[in-house]
């Protein structure tokens, strides 16, 4: 089985001590997209990742290509990216291949960040359950490191869009003391993290947006090592 991440993250954690000689290529990381099955838009939000990216980069002085790559659930190849991201607004379906490899990825030190893009949470919880039958989502509480990386939200997750007035919330599941999930819903952060024209965000709420992106990447490649 090919695993990469371990050894990508001990080595981008270098980049973050602001290191640029440490590589010898225009980009020494790679995240990406997760595509699943059961008909949600899983492609929903297609400039997000490539900004997220950018602005990390900008941040840090850091190296990720802003030209993610598309894996799906179930194979090998998700064992090469340290941070994949999930989003859309609909149905989910993993097949029991799909979530063995899903478990497997996750255990081994691959994190997954979900982000509910109105309308996932009811498919989501039980495809997760296939996953992990043994873990319940666990409220993230504000105090907890993920919030206070490079950027500080105090209140914890931040409100990028309204829907139904709900507050943000945000959920991980945990293996042996480490975050190798998490969930965000009621927040609508890959919305934020799009092109400005798409959504026409005032600055500040999608500058909120691609903050506390960048410090759950931030905490994924230097805690995960």
């Amino acid at each position: 089985m090919r695993f990469l991440p371990i050894l990508c993250l001990a080595v981008f954690a270098g980049a973050l001590n602001l290191s640029p000689t440490l590589y010898s290529k225009p980009y020494s990381l790679q995240i990406a997209v997760l595509k699943y099955n059961g008909g949600g838009d899983w492609y929903a939000n297609p400039t997000s990742l490539t900004n997220l990216a950018a602005f990390f980069n900008r941040t840090f002085n850091a190296s990720i290509d802003p030209d993610y790559e598309i894996v799906e659930a179930g194979s090998p190849d998700i064992f090469s990216y340290p941070f994949v991201h999930m989003t859309g607004h609909g149905n989910v379906v993993f097949s029991n291949d799909e979530a063995r490899n899903l478990r497997l990825y996750l255990m081994a030190g691959g994190f997954l960040h979900i982000d509910d893009n109105y309308g996932m949470d009811k498919f989501i919880r039980p495809e997760l359950k296939k996953v992990f039958p043994e873990y319940e989502l666990q409220p993230i509480p504000a105090s907890h490191p993920v919030f206070h990386q490079n950027f500080d939200f105090k209140a914890g997750l931040p409100k990028i869009h309204e829907h139904d007035q709900q507050t943000p919330q945000a959920y991980g599941i945990f293996h042996e003391g480490r975050m190798i999930l998490m969930y965000t819903t009621e927040s609508d952060l890959g919305d934020g993290w799009e092109d400005a024209e798409v959504h026409n965000d005032p600055p500040e709420v999608r500058l909120k947006a691609l903050q506390m992106g960048c410090n759950i990447l931030q905490y994924v490649f230097t805690t995960h090592e």
